[in-house]
């Protein structure tokens, strides 16, 4: 099985792809985990991309493309795997149908979590309060100011990539407002209904 999750920044797309992982065993390939374990093993791609990333710009395409098709090249990756935070642009989207079908692979579903944007900021501030209580660091993404940065980039670039998935026929559409039991509960009937395709 291999999915997409789409949404804008604070969507719950990384819970939802954990809890994907848990259940159906297969790894969920979150290029803003890749990219932040490049920058904290200092290597060169992660050094490039950490001025970017701490601005709340996007990455560029040739080191996000570069990083997918040597992680889906992993042995865990071939039965299968859940994208969080890629493809963000229609030209990512394009290179990974190209990655696939290079290894004579495809996706089964694009499922977007709807959410209501101006919400979003409430959710940040909170998963940072979070972080703090809990004695760790805040990311420096869920600055309300560097988020601001990072869903204007969404609505600019991103939002693009869900009529790209229309068209081939596999988005479905989730309620990314709903609680996260119930935003579950919904990939999971998606998921099952591909399964028995």
């Amino acid at each position: 099985m291999r999915l997409i999750l789409l949404g804008p920044p604070g969507a719950g797309k990384g819970t939802q792809a954990q809890r994907l992982v848990e259940k159906y065993g297969i790894p969920q390939l979150s290029t803003g985990d890749m990219l932040r374990a490049a920058v904290k093993a200092g290597a060169p791609i992660g050094l490039k991309a950490k001025a970017i990333m701490d601005s709340g710009s996007l990455v560029p395409d040739e080191i996000v493309v570069d990083i997918i098709a040597q992680r889906v090249e992993q042995p865990d990756a071939r039965r299968g795997f859940i994208l969080d935070g890629f493809p963000r642009t229609v030209a990512q989207a394009e290179a990974l149908d190209k990655i696939l079908a290079e290894k004579n692979h495809k996706l089964e579903a694009a499922i977007e979590l709807e959410v209501d944007a101006e919400k979003l900021v409430d959710r940040i501030i909170r998963r940072a309060e979070e972080h703090k209580a809990a004695g760790e660091p805040a990311r420096k993404d869920d600055d309300p100011a560097v988020f601001k940065t990072r869903l204007d980039a969404y609505r600019r670039d991103t939002a693009a990539v869900t009529p790209y998935y229309q068209a081939k026929g596999i988005l479905h559409r989730v309620d990314g407002m709903a609680s996260i039991d119930s935003v579950a509960n919904a990939i999971d009937a998606i998921v099952e209904r591909l399964e028995r395709v």
